[in-house]
């Protein structure tokens, strides 16, 4: 048998980092944020900026202490830059903030409570990437069949009784967080004809 791979140290690795104008606005941004409203609307405009500027998808999510409000990051879509299937905002804002904090637990003992605040209910793989993150909070602009009907996107089957799954974990959900907003923003992504990538595209096999 041929071996036509040889792995080595550059690919056998991979990083995602946020886009560079994701950066410079995080570093402008102030350190808290008093209302759930307050933090999706920042979410709901990186969401924006991130397809306005071709540097993902229309996606973004905030992680917040939920009692002081403080910011610790805010991540966007990052899978089509990175051809990465998995770096969804969700995943890019749970991972920065557990680096950013030297913990894989969101929930460890010592921490204040953290939330994390999505422009939409998560997607089936975030869904499971937020039970396993340790936050305590849940924030979303709204759930149902809008965001797939407006864009095209593939959200994947979610559980019947998620709400009881978050409940069954000790995490809060607050629902409808800035909804119109947050449609408004998805209907300016339709607009604009941006490449819609789901989780099959090619010819049946």
């Amino acid at each position: 048998m041929n071996k036509t791979k040889t792995f080595n140290s550059a690919n056998s690795s991979f990083s995602l980092d946020l886009p560079d104008w994701a950066v410079g606005e995080l570093n402008q941004l102030p350190e808290h944020f008093a209302t759930n409203e307050e933090r999706m609307d920042v979410v709901i405009e990186f969401s924006r900026i991130n397809f306005q500027r071709k540097t993902g998808g229309p996606f973004a999510a905030g992680i917040f202490e939920r009692d002081s409000g403080r910011l610790v990051v805010i991540g966007v879509n990052r899978v089509l830059p990175f051809h990465c299937s998995s770096a969804h905002a969700e995943i890019m804002a749970i991972s920065l903030a557990q680096k950013l904090l030297g913990t894989y637990d969101l929930g460890a003992n010592g921490l204040p409570a953290h939330q994390i605040v999505v422009n939409w209910r998560p997607c089936t793989m975030c869904f499971g990437a937020v039970l396993w993150s340790g936050v305590r909070s849940l924030v979303i602009a709204g759930d149902g069949p809008e965001l797939e009907e407006i864009t095209g996107f593939d959200e994947g089957p979610i559980h019947p009784e998620w709400r009881s799954e978050l409940s069954n974990r000790g995490i809060e959900l607050a629902e409808d967080v800035l909804r119109r907003k947050a449609i408004e923003a998805y209907k300016e992504f339709s607009a604009s004809q941006e490449f819609v990538y789901n989780a099959r595209l090619g010819s049946e096999k």
